[in-house]
């Protein structure tokens, strides 16, 4: 990767690199010391780490430490996935260990490999030509596509989700987290809480999603608009990927974490595609016609990343986050809750 800000290892992440040094000569084939280590700065949820060999470079994440909350930071499930795609069309990184022992370095992790390419992180993608920017989102949308068309039994996942509504367990998943790192009272998320179970639809599907796709978790070819490798697969599990599909194109409708998102951009002279368009982009690679009540996945998404973004911030009120940023979230699930009740509003 290129393009990300690497760091000393933060004190609270610290963990035994010697005994790393030792698992992974034993499990890697090919590895050999000495190794250094950096982190990779950003990745709220699990710390991620660049080890730095004479001949390679390998990529290490790991469980946080402290109290997790139930059913977050499975890094084990992180790397089933990837292992299990990497003989698919959807580009991932090869995977080369799993370690689920927490007694060598504290917490379970992973050690995969590291894709050369670009982290491009902000939504109107200011660094590249209008003609690559284009590029880019249709990428998106295609490689989204291509996951969703996976056999989860193909490729040895049929078990990856528990049986029933997707969204109901997504929405019971994400109300208990929430509550749990609640820090103060969001009138919105209790309305969307409350309204979310009530308009659940009935034809939820059972593919392969990502969980958190979006520009920032993909690694961009390093000269040409093309997609290389898909990151972060924490959240991953099988359901219906039209929630990945309305969890990236929150973007179009404002309240972006980090910058201005795309609501009120003017889509012709930043050459980005229109909702619309990367809708119908998505739907030419998936094979579908259309999207029917397409205000839900947008309106689920809102309350979700509600959910999440507040664990974050509580993860760094706490002291355990895997970024000093997580601080600046504050506002970031209100604001977020808030947006999703308003186009409850709007869709009635």
């Amino acid at each position: 990767m290129s393009d990300v800000e690497l760091t000393p290892v933060r004190e609270a992440h610290k963990f035994d690199e010697q005994a790393l040094e030792q698992y992974l000569q034993a499990h890697v084939q090919g590895f050999a010391g000495p190794m250094e280590i950096k982190q990779f700065e950003g990745g709220q949820s699990n710390p991620t780490f660049q080890l730095i060999t004479p001949s390679q470079r390998y990529v290490l994440r790991k469980q946080p430490p402290g109290e997790l909350l139930p059913s977050a930071h499975q890094v084990d499930r992180e790397y089933r996935v990837m292992h299990g795609l990497w003989e698919t069309d959807v580009p991932v990184p090869k995977m080369f260990c799993l370690c689920e022992d927490p007694e060598i370095i504290g917490t379970k992790f992973y050690v995969m490999e590291m894709v050369e390419g670009r982290l491009l992180t902000e939504t109107r993608i200011p660094s590249v030509s209008k003609e690559d920017r284009r590029a880019i989102y249709l990428d998106l949308a295609r490689v989204m596509a291509l996951l969703h068309r996976v056999d989860p039994a193909a490729v040895g996942l049929e078990s990856f989700g528990r049986p029933g509504n997707y969204y109901e367990r997504q929405i019971g998943r994400w109300s208990k987290q929430y509550i749990a790192s609640q820090t103060e009272d969001l009138p919105a998320m209790n309305k969307l809480m409350d309204w979310l179970p009530q308009n659940v639809p009935s034809d939820a599907g059972s593919v392969i999603v990502h969980g958190d796709y979006r520009l920032g978790n993909v690694l961009i070819h390093p000269t040409e608009p093309k997609i290389v490798a898909v990151l972060d697969w924490e959240l991953s599990t099988l359901g219906d990927g039209l929630a990945d599909l309305g969890y990236l194109c929150q973007d179009y409708h404002g309240d972006a974490y980090d910058d201005e998102g795309l609501a009120g951009a003017d889509f012709e002279a930043l050459n980005i595609p229109t909702e619309a368009e990367f809708l119908a982009e998505y739907c030419k690679h998936a094979g579908r016609d259309s999207i029917e009540n397409w205000h839900f996945y947008l309106i689920y998404n809102m309350f979700r990343s509600a959910g999440i973004i507040q664990g974050v911030y509580k993860r760094g009120l706490d002291g355990n986050a895997s970024s000093a940023k997580a601080l600046e979230y504050a506002d970031a699930a209100r604001l977020r809750s808030e947006r999703g009740w308003a186009l409850v509003e709007a869709s009635t």
